[in-house]
């Protein structure tokens, strides 16, 4: 082994980490690789060792020798308490200004807490999302790094080299400091959830209103993605559908079980939201389907025993098959738009709440390549925020409002049709409900604050003067200034 000669280091040889410690090599770099388990590491070096420079070390000392000033160290680990033990393993070995970079979907809060710990020991400590799956990690992803500037003047450059590119800009850049990077990622997977939801709304209204079999709406979809839907998320989306299980000769999503997994990353970005006060119900509400999903003994014990009420079809509604098509497009789009809005409503409040000062510019622009969720609509929020940085919603931007405006009303003809058909459409809803509530004059709200001031005297807010005021509900009922 040459001591000092790798220019980054992977820690974790899993799928994630083998594919990006084969990005960094296929980009030039030598690279030295460790895990835990020593066999993991042999089995790497048989299978792609002659691919690129690789630098095998057997000893968290001996892959840290290996690596040149200022040390640069990505770990792909499980979350957790196995990220903490690698920490302190390469801290232990490292040196001051040596660089730690935890590339996982780690929890923002713990990324905050890591950062100042290695600070405390003159180390470096870098919280990346890295989103792209398996073949985002060794053909380009998106790098959301958040941590120190000194530090992405070191690690930058080979980060942006690996990342994906679109028109020549890389799909990575400083986010900000400490945890900015993973609060991003964290975001990034809630907009993904509920992408993925109302995706998984539109196929299930073209199947089971419309009758339309997989194969042909996989046509569909490859259709809306040669328009303003063009997304990976529906790229894929159509490949699925047009897929037939080789055992059963059936549509393979006719034979996969409908229980759908998740890892904590929805769930945080909604636990955030309440926190910060953000209402990203799209998103709630796809975290939610996805629990309700896998609530299997729930669900076997309630299909077909609880009443359904008088339902009706599209032909009895008067709805053709074609239009109704149509209008889930636009609802589906419409949709879209909201959990993408209510994302970044939420990392502006964490911004402000953190002091981290994220450019929502930049988000839009690294998020159009290489990530899971990006999408031609990417450079318009790219065009929004560049013609007011401080736009309040995205729904606001004259271009969006525009596309709204046309959208709405098959938003809401395919509500009421899925709900006069009995079919669950909560993240439809839902972002439809909150569209109505940003664009209402007044809201139930009112009576909310007469009725926590009549039981609890938490006291209300005039519309005519300044101050809180209570009303006396057990006295006379007249009202005193708070």
């Amino acid at each position: 082994m040459t001591v000092s000669s790798a220019q980054i280091g992977v820690v974790g040889l899993a799928v994630m980490g083998s594919n990006i410690a084969r990005n960094f090599a296929n980009h030039g770099y030598t690279v030295a690789v460790y895990n835990r388990t020593t066999a993991k590491t042999d089995a790497f070096m048989a299978e792609f060792g002659s691919t690129g420079s690789f630098l095998p070390a057997a000893t968290v000392e001996e892959f840290v020798a290996s690596l040149e000033r200022p040390r640069r160290a990505l770990i792909m680990v499980q979350a957790g308490a196995a990220t903490d033990a690698v920490i302190n393993q390469l801290a232990d070995a490292m040196e001051p200004g040596d660089i730690i970079i935890d590339g996982g979907n780690a929890l923002y809060t713990d990324t905050i807490r890591r950062e100042a710990e290695m600070a405390a020991r003159n180390l470096h400590f870098v919280g990346a999302g890295i989103s792209g799956g398996e073949e985002g990690a060794l053909n380009g992803p998106a790098i959301m790094p958040g941590g120190p500037e000194e530090s992405y003047r070191s690690l930058g450059p080979l980060l942006e080299d690996i990342s994906a590119k679109v028109d020549g800009t890389p799909c990575c850049t400083h986010i900000g400091p400490d945890g900015a990077g993973h609060f991003v990622k964290m975001v990034h997977n809630g907009i993904e959830y509920a992408d993925m939801q109302v995706i998984g709304e539109a196929y299930h209204l073209l199947r089971y209103a419309a009758g339309i079999e997989p194969a042909e709406i996989a046509a569909i979809f490859r259709t809306w993605n040669a328009g303003d839907l063009d997304s990976y998320l529906i790229e894929i989306t159509a490949e699925v559908l047009s897929q037939v299980d080789a055992v059963t000769g059936k549509p393979l999503i006719d034979v996969i079980v409908d229980s759908a997994g998740q890892k904590g990353t929805g769930r945080w970005t909604v636990k955030a939201a309440l926190d910060l006060g953000i209402p990203t119900t799209g998103i709630g509400e796809a975290v939610f389907a996805r629990a309700l999903s896998g609530a299997r003994d729930q669900r076997e014990a309630t299909t077909g025993n609880l009443p359904s009420g008088q339902l009706s079809t599209l032909a009895e509604l008067g709805v053709s098959r074609d239009d109704f098509v149509e209008d889930v497009r636009r609802a589906l789009y419409a949709s879209k738009l909201v959990a993408y809005a209510q994302g970044f409503d939420e990392i502006r409040a964490g911004s402000d709440e953190h002091n981290w000062n994220v450019d929502p510019r930049d988000l839009a622009t690294i998020w159009r390549g290489g990530c899971i969720i990006r999408a031609k609509f990417l450079n318009r929020i790219v065009d929004a925020y560049n013609a007011d940085p401080d736009v309040r919603s995205l729904l606001l931007d004259p271009y969006f409002k525009g596309e709204v405006s046309g959208l709405v009303d098959s938003w809401r003809r395919v509500i009421v049709v899925a709900t006069r058909l009995g079919l669950p459409v909560p993240v439809f809803a839902s972002s439809l409900s909150y569209y109505d509530s940003l664009r209402a004059e007044r809201l139930p709200a009112a009576l909310i604050q007469g009725q926590r001031d009549f039981f609890g005297a938490h006291t209300y807010r005039r519309t005519d003067r300044a101050g809180q005021f209570h009303t006396l509900w057990s006295g006379d009922r007249s009202e005193v200034e708070a």
